[in-house]
């Protein structure tokens, strides 16, 4: 439920950001790149290898926005945020709720928002086999296996 909610919760909010293109340095860009850039470079000081590979989910999702919006009308678009930003916080909250019995961190500490991509590919690196060192740390927080 975490990775569906933060993917779709990510897309929402550079979804409506990929509408405005501009050129920085003589490169086009969007407006959606320029603001996750400061949020890559807080991942890549927490961890760098979570961070790079956030930044490569990124990059993927920065490209489904950029191609989404070049094909639909800016009412879709914007039906489509919507729709992704409640089927993203419900995930968020039947996550938390069904699956570890307990309320999201962001709830307490908003900044958390900010930390659910680095505890996401975490896990997924945990999963992979690497970073068994964070596995102990994650591990620590208590969850409520699903059955």
């Amino acid at each position: 439920m975490h990775v569906f909610g933060i993917v779709f919760l990510f897309l929402a909010a550079v979804l409506p950001l990929s509408l405005w293109s501009i050129t920085i340095f003589g490169f086009q860009t969007s407006v959606a790149t320029i603001a996750v850039v400061p949020v890559l470079i807080y991942w890549f000081l927490l961890d760098f290898a979570l961070g790079a590979g956030i930044l490569a989910a990124a990059i993927v999702l920065l490209s489904i926005a950029a191609m989404i919006v070049g094909h639909v009308t800016t009412v879709t678009m914007w039906s489509l945020t919507a729709i992704l930003i409640v089927v993203g916080v419900a995930s968020q909250i039947i996550g938390h709720r069904v699956f570890e019995g307990r309320q999201p961190a962001l709830v307490d500490n908003p900044t958390h928002l900010l930390l659910g991509p680095m505890f996401v590919m975490a896990k997924l690196f945990i999963a992979l086999g690497f970073r068994r060192d964070l596995a102990t740390i994650i591990q620590g927080h208590p969850q409520v296996a699903a059955s």
